[in-house]
């Protein structure tokens, strides 16, 4: 009996260390699986966040440019319109490129010596990368950018705009890349008015014997001798000095010329007399566009185009009250009246056959002409 007791005890013990070294190696394995399971999740998490990161850093590449920096020069003053115009333009293009476009105005024309010849093959050359420059100047490389300035060849600045920005303006922006040149496009300038200090202008008679400073293009020499004044070619920069020492009686451009550069103190009357038309062409070097971006290219024609409206809803804002201004500065203001005009469109219309001369494009010339519905 005992030996029967005894025997169901050792059996008894058998099976519970069976159970219990069964249960543990359960444990175990289910602690194996879910630490491998565990640690696939946190492989799994990894690899998405690596893949996250990848993706993010292509998105980032791809709206990131890489950032690029292009000095722009002018002519005039700080204070001038077409300075105040390329200070906007150069803000407008950073926010377009969120940054990756930063554009320096310097004015003055101090980056090519305001030489405007100078500059104009600096330029092509890559010295300076971008430059807003008259297109009456790009005449002395291009004879057909004359034709803008022809003398009251536009009715009014609405069918100038045409003309800028339709065919005509279109053939003439283009050619320029034959000097290394990529044209952005045109901006307006106000036409241009008459000063001097002698007398007021009424009729062509009044500028008889009138010594009067020019810009080096013979469409202003043909125009004005025409009315009997004396051309006398001059860099722009030398102008001011030669009024001040009446070297020189007059001169002629835009209003906001007359102020930005104190015109005013060495010329006593301003003649309103809108005799010619005159745009600014946005240049850069077309071997640094050609460096950018396609999308960085996009956004500096398009600011371009933008900047063709602001400037030409500011100049006529500011028109008035710059004449105004010069006015207050003791300056003489007298506009022409249409009749008064006419005298001066037909000196301009007996000169045509001497700007086609100038032009030297028969073809382009007569393009033009019908354009704005006149004739030889």
């Amino acid at each position: 009996m005992k030996t029967l007791w005894s025997l169901i005890l050792i059996v008894s013990m058998v099976f519970i260390l069976g159970a219990c070294n069964g249960s543990s190696e359960s444990n175990a394995e289910v602690e194996g699986s879910n630490a491998e399971t565990n640690e696939e999740e946190t492989n799994a998490g990894n690899d998405v966040e690596e893949t996250n990161a990848g993706n993010n850093a292509e998105e980032a590449n791809s709206n990131n440019e890489e950032t690029v920096t292009l000095n722009l020069s002018t002519p005039d003053p700080d204070s001038s319109s077409i300075t105040v115009a390329a200070e906007e333009f150069a803000k407008v293009v950073n926010e377009k490129s969120e940054g990756s476009i930063e554009i320096e105005v310097h004015a003055n024309g101090t980056l090519y010596g305001a030489d405007p010849s100078a500059g104009v093959r600096q330029l092509g050359e890559g010295s300076i990368d971008m430059l807003v420059l008259s297109t009456s100047l790009y005449a002395n490389f291009k004879p057909e950018f004359s034709a803008i300035s022809i003398p009251y060849i536009f009715d009014d600045g609405d069918q100038f705009l045409s003309f800028l920005n339709e065919e005509p303006g279109d053939k003439l922006l283009d050619s320029i890349s034959d000097l290394g040149i990529e044209g952005l496009g045109y901006w307006t300038r106000d036409f241009r008015q008459i000063t001097n200090s002698r007398n007021p202008i009424n009729e062509p008679e009044d500028l008889e014997g009138l010594s009067l400073r020019v810009p080096n293009n013979p469409l202003w020499v043909e125009f004005f001798q025409g009315t009997g004044a004396v051309t006398t070619p001059m860099d722009f920069g030398e102008v001011y000095n030669a009024l001040q020492l009446k070297t020189i009686d007059g001169q002629e451009n835009p209003v906001d010329v007359a102020l930005a550069t104190n015109f005013y103190e060495v010329q006593d009357y301003l003649t309103i007399s809108n005799h010619m038309a005159d745009g600014w062409i946005v240049g850069i070097n077309d071997e640094k566009f050609n460096e950018l971006s396609s999308s960085q290219q996009q956004i500096l024609t398009d600011a371009s185009n933008e900047l063709q409206g602001w400037k030409w809803d500011f100049d006529q804002g500011e028109f008035a009250s710059t004449v105004e201004e010069l006015e207050s500065e003791g300056m003489e203001v007298n506009e022409l009246t249409p009749e008064q005009q006419q005298l001066f469109v037909d000196v301009s219309i007996e000169a045509y056959p001497e700007f086609k001369e100038v032009i030297q494009n028969d073809e382009f010339f007569t393009e033009v002409l019908d354009f704005v519905g006149k004739s030889e």
